[in-house]
């Protein structure tokens, strides 16, 4: 498998926790040291942060568990990524790539979140973890 095929599927990895709310599998995608941010567009169109950033996997894992509300029963999210743009300097890379987060609910699926996932990871011991990730949200959040 190519290097860039390994970086776009640890996105596909955390995607697919996100959906299950598995905050520990999230949380072993990245380093202890990692940070993740969300960013809300502004009317002026430029990104301004939400809150305070999330650090190492630790606290990614604490994020879903505790700050992601379950989903109800009969109830699940999905996430799609797509237009990955992946660049790999030796140890080090760079993903970019568009998502859309679908609310799934028995009587109706519906877009409800969209947005870029802008990442870096570092290949450590041969596995690819994000080390900054930072949420690009298209629509604000509330405050």
């Amino acid at each position: 498998m190519t290097d860039e095929r390994e970086v776009q599927e640890v996105l596909a990895h955390y995607v697919r926790a996100t959906d299950r709310r598995d905050g520990k599998a999230q949380g072993a995608l990245f380093t202890d040291d990692a940070t993740v941010q969300i960013y809300a567009k502004s009317t002026a169109g430029d990104y301004e942060p939400v809150g305070e950033p999330l650090v190492g996997g630790r606290g990614v894992e604490y994020a879903v568990a505790n700050f992601m509300p379950p989903h109800p029963p009969g109830g699940s999210s999905h996430h799609t990524t797509a237009d990955h743009l992946v660049e790999v300097d030796g140890d080090r890379a760079h993903l970019n790539a568009q998502f859309i987060v679908f609310e799934v609910r028995p009587e109706a699926i519906r877009p409800i979140e969209s947005g870029y996932y802008d990442t870096d990871l570092r290949r450590i011991d041969g596995n690819w973890k994000i080390v900054r990730h930072h949420v690009l949200m298209d629509v604000p959040v509330s405050r």
